[in-house]
């Protein structure tokens, strides 16, 4: 990738209908969107499109140019990139960065398919913000708090797909917020003793777990027994960590998914609950109303 905003000088010259090409063909399940494809661009780091993909078994991607940089965070899966020569390995926790002019192809394997967020970024900060996220010239980086870093990349999913009057900036300054936790990763890293390190590689990996399983676990016996953990350890850690208790968490995330389904299929209230392991469908709208401040029904009727 430039280290200069040299390679993105022809991208005022795309054009919103030229979408053709900008996403991967072999996609499972998808929630992406389209913000500013052309320039000028009004903010440092413009998100032009973006979102999440489940990849499908033969999924690959292989180009020799794009219009924009492209970061993309894995969140699931396994598979490998190939940067301008230099090979990575693709797991949970693996970030990386394409430029217009990089050689980028990207595989997955068949039996554990990619999951990963994307975003296309322009603007004349964006070489400096990639540079100062350790992200430039063909690396990949695994970054311990991919919790963390999920939750931003799925808050600029959500406000991208709102397509408010501010959804641009929005989503702009989260992606700016994006790249610097990115960045701080390894000081951040260097600074913890050896045991709180292990504890928090042991917190990051029960949360991914959480996010993998959050909507067919039930409680913090689903938890511990996948982490092989007790389950006062689990507890301990995410009070440390997130100041949250696990069943808490949990609970996010099955509302997050059931609000997901709400939004975009448009399903029935007691639908949304089964999808995230919720029987009753009065215990899930009251979780719900907890979580969201509003009852299911209000995202379902929003939707028509």
């Amino acid at each position: 990738m430039e280290d200069s905003d040299q390679g993105m000088d022809n991208l005022d010259q795309v054009s919103a209908r030229e979408n053709t090409g900008l996403l991967a063909a072999q996609i499972a399940e998808s929630r992406t969107f389209f913000l500013q494809l052309a320039g000028p661009w009004r903010e440092r780091v413009t998100v032009a499109l973006g979102g999440w993909e489940l990849c499908r078994p033969d999924y690959r991607v292989a180009r020799e140019r794009y219009p924009y940089v492209v970061l993309e965070l894995v969140t699931g899966g396994r598979g490998r990139v190939t940067l301008d020569g230099s090979e990575h390995r693709l797991e949970a926790g693996v970030c990386f960065a394409s430029g217009p002019r990089t050689a980028c192809q990207i595989d997955t394997e068949a039996d554990a398919p990619l999951e990963k967020f994307f975003f296309a970024l322009a603007g004349p900060g964006v070489a400096r913000a990639m540079n100062q996220a350790g992200l430039l010239h063909g690396r990949a980086r695994k970054v311990a708090a991919l919790g963390e870093l999920r939750e931003l990349a799925e808050d600029i999913t959500r406000e991208g797909r709102r397509h408010g009057a501010a959804a641009a900036a929005i989503c702009a300054r989260l992606a700016e917020v994006l790249l610097l936790k990115i960045g701080e990763e390894p000081a951040r890293s260097a600074s913890l003793a050896a045991g709180a390190e292990g504890a928090r590689e042991n917190f990051e990996r029960c949360r991914a777990l959480i996010d993998q399983h959050a909507a067919e676990w039930q409680g913090l016996g689903d938890i511990a027994a996948a982490a092989r953990m007790d389950g006062s350890s689990v507890c301990r850690l995410f009070r440390r960590f997130l100041g949250v208790s696990p069943h808490q968490y949990l609970r996010r995330r099955k509302m997050a998914l059931a609000a997901a389904y709400l939004l975009e299929r448009g399903g029935r209230v007691q639908d949304a609950a089964a999808r995230v392991g919720m029987e009753d469908p009065f215990h899930f709208s009251r979780a719900f109303k907890a979580v969201h401040g509003v009852p299911p029904s209000a995202l379902h009727s929003a939707r028509r």
